[in-house]
């Protein structure tokens, strides 16, 4: 290529940048302020309730009102049911400062579905440091995500002191592994047999949406890590880093029940891995195996009772699996607590 259309080619690809930069800023600016605007609306809405003699009755005749009026003059859009959004919109998130440019109104549409306070300040706050897109929100709410968190861990201290400080907590292992995971993006048919390498290949033909029921934080380091340690080979599935805990993180792939060799293999990989790969200013490595089956007991009676830095999760491979498999932990765990208690013979 010529001196002069290299030249020409890098002045383009500067106003291409600069364009593009533009049209983001201008979408972003529109963005935040027909938000902010639906804000106002549900704000009008609200206050002018107040203010009538009969609210349940007048409620309902000023939105049939407004929407009539604001079709017609602004089309699409501001029906009845939309104009009840921006007033659920105002008593949900009252602060407007608090709202967040990144969001559209799409992802607020949504984030307004989760009853639960902290819940859904919780899908807020990830989908703004993840980048999250209505899609990827809407998943996420769907398949319990931040209900898994709060589950894989164990004490239930801890898991209150997350749910009541979630910003403020250090940042733990327990605060990024779920269990279980849902993988319902691999479309695994019921009964469908499947070896540890073939879950290995599809979990890395579909790394986009293994990443999203990761979480936060991960990036794909290594597939397969061969170690030598005096001799002897061994080979970790996949290898991950954690940007966020700045840390190794191994995964084991386990198709069928879970056993105690499986939970000694994986504490042997993180120990050789910190001894062989681990770098100055990481932290501890973190391992996990991600198993079709498991037992308590098994978890109960291994080292991942005391180490911080093991783990085992389910996997699932559909939504409607997780709904089942939550189910049937709400049941036990009623149960449990309408066991009678023993009574201490010192007592």
């Amino acid at each position: 290529m010529k001196p002069e259309s290299l030249q020409i080619e890098a002045v383009f690809l500067e106003i291409r940048q600069i364009l593009h930069s533009a049209r983001a800023s201008v979408y972003r600016a529109a963005n935040a302020a027909m938000v902010s605007a639906y804000w106002q609306i549900g704000q009008r809405i609200v206050e002018h309730e107040q203010q009538g003699q009969q609210r349940a009755r007048y409620g309902a005749e000023l939105i049939a009102g407004l929407a009539a009026r604001l079709t017609e003059e602004f089309g699409k859009g501001f029906g009845e049911d939309n104009l009840l959004l921006m007033r659920q919109f105002f008593l949900v998130f009252p602060i407007p400062d608090a709202l967040r440019r990144e969001l559209t109104w799409t992802h607020y549409r949504l984030l307004m579905r989760v009853t639960n306070d902290n819940a859904r300040a919780f899908y807020e706050n990830e989908t703004v440091e993840s980048g999250w897109s209505t899609r990827a929100l809407e998943r996420q709410i769907h398949t319990f995500y931040y209900e898994r968190l709060l589950a894989s861990q164990n004490a239930p201290e801890l898991r209150q002191e997350a749910h009541n400080n979630t910003e403020s907590l250090p940042a733990s292992p327990r605060d990024f592994i779920k269990d279980p995971y849902v993988l319902e993006f691999l479309d695994l048919k019921p009964g469908e047999k499947l070896f540890e390498k073939e879950l290995e290949q599809r979990l890395l033909d579909n790394l986009q949406m293994f990443l999203l029921e990761l979480g936060r934080g991960f990036a794909l380091v290594d597939r397969q890590k061969h170690i030598d340690a005096g001799g002897e080979h061994f080979y970790v599935d996949l290898v991950f880093y954690h940007f966020l805990l700045r840390c190794f993180v191994l995964i084991d792939l386990k198709i069928g029940k879970l056993q105690h060799q499986d939970i000694g293999q994986m504490d042997m990989y993180v120990r050789m891995y910190d001894d062989k790969f681990r770098l100055p200013g990481d932290q501890a490595t973190i391992g996990i195996i991600l198993c079709s089956e498991k037992t308590e007991a098994v978890v109960k009676y291994s080292v991942l009772q005391d180490n911080p830095q093991l783990f085992a999760s389910k996997f699932l491979p559909s939504e409607a699996e997780l709904k089942a498999e939550l189910e049937r932990e709400r049941m036990l765990a009623e149960l449990d607590m309408a066991k009678p208690k023993k009574i201490s013979p010192n007592q």
